[in-house]
């Protein structure tokens, strides 16, 4: 067994391109060599700004033989048939095997060397490789069959066990040379085999592990502001970008003045993080630091003071930018910045920025005004709906378009906003996926839920819903965040009313301002579904479903459960609901009962195929598969409440658990006492396992048999009533 070496040395790959690139390496050459019949016991791989590399360990000296064998056509064929697969395996008419009528071809394939099948791998991973963007050059990229890769190809180490792989790439041969750190190391550097590899760079000041660089420049610059007194801000992505753009990193500490802290630090800390690749740090009472940690790719002479002056004085530009457009920005109110999104178009099918802050400041106010959101001033709530956007058309946000709403706030507060403005107008975009901070204060909540709603529902009217995993308009995202809102301020509005009235926004206001009629009478027709099946808004609740269980996924919460009760329009009793219904089924009495059920299900459905005359799901009381879906069937018009004959003990105790517990059930939901109501359906396990156990159903006396098909059908409902145990699995 040998292990392989492969280094592609070009010039210098992106940062954000080396993680997928080093996998997508191991992944194609693990596929080409698995068409030859070879398998790496492991591979490792890495990556520099400068070479993309990998070991494949424990590969044989040789493939293994093997035959092969192909089903031809029969004898009886006609003869083109027969050429053809002569052509195909390149093989004599005598060569064939004759077998009940068919031929049958047996090719032997011997072994091939590895060395042999890993010089055609490697050349066509290369010439196949996915870079997000890549390149032509020198004279061959005049034609269009020329080698692309992400930057112009150096060289190439390919060694098996020591021995040179002979092969070439455009023009490149592969062999055992390399080069070290581009200003630390000079000369070429002889490679003996892949153990050699990542000591003989380490020694040419080149660490070929991005992991291991990560991790120095993180621990570095924890120390080096530790020792200053400070807190580094630790970013670990921004640790993982540094390692992309250094061999040999070397942390270093620098100062900025202090008059720039004047600056929100989010301004502050983004410049530094996004344009110049630095950490930031905090004091100990947790206050930005003029302190800030940039990554050398050099060990200076000097300890790296001209390096730390040089990025001091880049800072300071870049900061004086920033403070230039926080000073711009505040000259004018946010309702002057405001007057400007009629400039913006939020989507050609749903009008400006300035529309949809309308329609969200509307929907804002009503939310407050009907109690749906609770406790907040609903001048206050519109009035931060109307500004919420309004830094959208800021100097600082066209400069960083990651800090809106922030600065939205920042703005409001400096102008003497209130302070409930001002925080709605930060917070309203929040939560932006899972596990980001959850808005509380009553006035963002509000600002927050309509901005949301509004985008789902525009675009679900346009029909831009999202499909598969295309998702443009980041709708799921919005759908977890009402969720979210709703559950964690316990907001008690049921799904199909936050829809409707959204909605209304939008058909009132026409979508947008121009609208012609032909379009506005296009764009508005899905609400008319609403009267006639409801088929818009089941879509928009349906989507909202599919996303709480996503989220409830990661709280241990079971989607099938959430299928029983998505009766439940209201988030919080539903959630309520579908915890209670789990932990009942967690127990005995929860398992033996959906047992019962399934079987009394299952006897009605069978019913319902022989032709009996209908039940209405309103007669038996009845939802989900065991009315509605399944076609339950009977002969009596109404179900029956008493038997006309001496019920048999069991059907008698059954008959009295049912009158007992469906009605203590019923309440119990009312009341919203879910454990309650699981007690209460609890009960009946015992009755119906003992009529099962002791009552055929389908009693050759009609009247008999007719109660008790009726008695199942009250079972179900009764069930029903707390959950639909028809889509619980198992």
């Amino acid at each position: 067994m040998a292990d392989f070496l492969l280094e592609l040395f070009s010039e210098e790959i992106p940062a954000r391109m080396q993680r997928q690139a080093a996998a997508d390496l191991a992944r194609l050459l693990a596929a080409e060599i698995a068409g030859a019949g070879l398998k790496a016991e492991g591979i490792e791989t890495f990556v520099t700004p400068r070479r993309l590399a990998l070991i494949a360990r424990g590969l044989p000296a040789e493939t293994e033989a093997v035959s092969e064998e192909l089903k031809g056509p029969r004898t009886s064929a006609p003869p083109q048939a027969l050429e053809g697969f002569l052509r195909k395996t390149g093989l004599t008419q005598d060569q064939l095997e004759e077998r009940d009528g068919v031929y049958f071809a047996v090719i032997a394939k011997p072994g091939r060397k590895t060395a042999d099948v890993l010089a055609e791998a490697v050349p066509a991973v290369v010439r196949a490789f996915p870079w997000p963007k890549s390149m032509r050059w020198g004279e061959a990229s005049l034609s269009t069959e020329s080698l692309r890769w992400v930057r112009p190809l150096k060289g190439i180490v390919a060694l098996l066990g020591g021995e040179v792989v002979p092969f070439e790439i455009a023009g490149v041969a592969s062999g055992r040379t390399t080069l070290g750190h581009r200003f630390m190391s000079s000369g070429a550097i002889e490679i003996a085999d892949a153990d050699d590899y990542a000591p003989r760079l380490r020694a040419a000041h080149v660490i070929v592990s991005s992991e291991e660089r990560a991790g120095i420049i993180a621990d570095t610059a924890e120390r080096l502001a530790a020792d200053a007194g400070l807190d580094l801000v630790a970013d670990a992505a921004l640790a993982e970008e540094n390692a992309g753009l250094t061999e040999w990193p070397v942390p270093l500490l620098g100062r900025f003045d202090p008059a720039f802290l004047d600056v929100p630090p989010e301004v502050i800390q983004l410049t530094a993080a996004k344009n110049q690749k630095y950490f930031v740090c905090r004091d100990k009472a947790g206050k930005l630091a003029p302190a800030f940690v940039c990554t050398a790719n050099i060990v200076a002479s000097d300890g790296g003071a001209s390096i730390v002056a040089g990025n001091q004085k880049v800072l300071a530009a870049r900061l004086s930018d920033a403070r230039f457009f926080w000073e711009q920005d505040k000259k004018k109110p946010l309702a002057k910045h405001a007057e400007k999104l009629s400039e913006i178009v939020f989507h050609e099918k749903l009008g400006t920025v300035a529309d949809k802050v309308e329609r969200v400041a509307k929907l804002a106010r009503w939310l407050v005004e009907e109690g749906i959101v609770k406790g907040a001033d609903a001048d206050l709530a519109e009035q931060a709906a109307r500004l919420c956007k309004a830094d959208l058309t800021t100097g600082m946000v066209g400069e960083f378009p990651e800090l809106q709403g922030l600065m939205g706030g920042y703005y409001a507060h400096a102008e003497g906003q209130d302070p409930q403005v001002a925080d709605a107008i930060r917070g309203h975009y929040k939560p932006v996926g899972q596990g980001d901070d959850v808005p509380t204060a009553p006035v963002t909540v509000a600002v927050s839920l309509a901005d949301k709603l509004d985008t789902i529902v525009g675009f679900f009217g346009i029909k831009e819903k999202p499909t598969g995993s295309r998702d443009p308009f980041a709708l799921r995202r919005a759908a977890l965040g009402v969720i979210q809102l709703i559950l964690r301020n316990g907001i008690r509005a049921g799904l199909e009313v936050l829809i409707m009235s959204t909605a209304g926004g939008f058909v009132s206001e026409r979508f947008y301002e121009g609208m012609t009629d032909e379009e506005y009478e296009a764009a508005s027709t899905w609400l008319e579904d609403f009267n006639a099946g409801q088929l818009a808004v089941f879509d928009i609740h349906d989507f909202f479903a599919e996303r709480l269980k996503v989220q409830q996924r990661e709280a241990g919460i079971r989607h099938d459960l959430i299928d029983a009760v998505l009766i439940e329009d209201d988030l919080v009793r539903l959630l309520a609901r579908v915890k209670a219904l789990q932990a009942f089924i967690g127990t005995d009495d929860g398992l033996n009962l959906l047992a019962g059920y399934k079987r009394a299900a299952n006897i009605l459905k069978a019913e319902a195929k022989k032709g009996a005359p209908p039940v209405t799901p309103a007669e038996a009381g009845v939802h989900g598969a065991v009315g509605m879906d399944s076609g339950l069937r009977r002969n009596d018009a109404k179900v029956q409440d008493a038997p006309s004959y001496t019920p048999e003990p069991a059907e008698a105790a059954l008959i009295a658990a049912l009158s007992d517990a469906a009605p203590k059930a019923e309440s119990a939901v009312a009341a919203e006492n879910f454990q309650g109501a699981m007690a209460a359906l609890a009960s009946l396990r015992a009755p119906i396992d003992a009529f099962f156990e002791d009552v055929t159903v389908n009693d050759s006396d009609p009247g008999k048999r007719a109660f008790r098909l009726s008695l199942l059908v009250r079972v179900c409902s009764a069930v029903h009533r707390v959950a639909d145990f028809s889509r619980i699995e198992g």
